[in-house]
């Protein structure tokens, strides 16, 4: 097996326990941690994307985190690229790769191969904006099901950001946006493993989730969400600020709705954020489960990455 090759995965939904098992993993080895997580690329989005802390990340290399400015884009093309470059580097100073994150888009596109997407289109873009204030996105997800299906259904019909790109790429290139992750490719790169932390009881994970989400509102994550707007050059429209909770938090300081139901609003969408990657996860069958919420689910992972070489 080529160098390169040899990584761990280690996904789950939000709130799983993903950091806290891949410090224990990276205290039983030597390892090396790339976030596979679309979120924790950015800049002073620090609460509200449960970045790993600054102690945490002195105990075991991290990778792919404060990398790109709230106002720049990070796609999975790009992810593929630096997890590939990363993953050849870590293996080459003697440690194993331990790729860990949430979202399974990257997971796929790493393991899968992904062919190079039409590149954004100002004209398409602006046009299916101006249908979607029109007829609403609800309508636009419907339309995108009838070229599309597969992503349909992992979208929800209000995802603009995300429908609003599948049906560009439709429109530019004539094929659907899952015919390009579903591209078998030369550079897939599948993992060692990949250890799945899934949730069998849903209320454990909605009860994890609350208590996280009110942990960062007691952290200062309101005040975090201020800072970035007083910037003055970002805007809700961009991938960062349409992260889970980052997304409730900005409609509420904009007065969409009430302040007081920011928590109420920001689980309901962490919820659904969690419902989405479990529904990914159970597309990879290679995957190797551990319940989330058992009590040795930490032991576990760490004595099978143990015995992998």
């Amino acid at each position: 097996m080529a160098i390169e090759a040899g990584y761990v995965a280690l996904a789950g939904p939000t709130a799983s326990g993903k950091t806290a098992a891949a410090l224990a993993i990276a205290r039983a080895r030597p390892v090396e941690i790339v976030s596979v997580d679309s979120a924790l690329v950015y800049r002073g989005m620090d609460i509200g994307t449960a970045k790993p802390s600054a102690a945490e990340r002195a105990e075991v290399p991290h990778h792919l985190i404060d990398i790109r400015d709230p106002r720049e884009p990070y796609s999975a093309a790009a992810f593929v690229a630096d997890a590939r470059r990363l993953v050849g580097e870590i293996r080459a100073r003697g440690r194993l790769p331990l790729l860990v994150g949430g979202t399974m888009l990257y997971f796929k596109a790493l393991a899968d191969g992904i062919d190079a997407m039409p590149a954004a289109d100002p004209e398409v873009r602006q046009r299916l904006e101006a249908e979607a204030a029109a007829e609403g996105w609800p309508a636009m997800h419907a339309r995108l099901a009838q070229v599309d299906a597969a992503t349909a259904a992992r979208l929800a019909p209000n995802d603009s950001q995300r429908i609003q790109r599948a049906l560009e790429v439709w429109l530019t290139s004539g094929r659907p946006l899952s015919s390009f992750h579903a591209a078998q490719s030369q550079s897939g790169l599948p993992p060692l493993a990949l250890f799945s932390l899934e949730p069998t009881e849903r209320a454990w994970l909605h009860q994890r989730i609350a208590e996280r989400f009110d942990a960062m509102l007691a952290a200062g994550f309101l005040d975090e969400v201020m800072a970035l707007r007083a910037r003055g050059d970002l805007d809700p429209d961009l991938p960062s600020m349409r992260s889970v909770g980052y997304r409730q938090a900005w409609e509420a300081l904009d007065g969409a709705w009430p302040l007081a139901q920011l928590r109420e609003r920001g689980i309901a969408a962490t919820r659904q954020l969690a419902k989405r990657q479990i529904t990914w996860l159970r597309s990879m069958p290679s995957r190797r489960v551990v319940p989330a919420e058992a009590p040795d689910a930490i032991a576990r992972i760490v004595l099978q990455v143990g015995d992998i070489p």
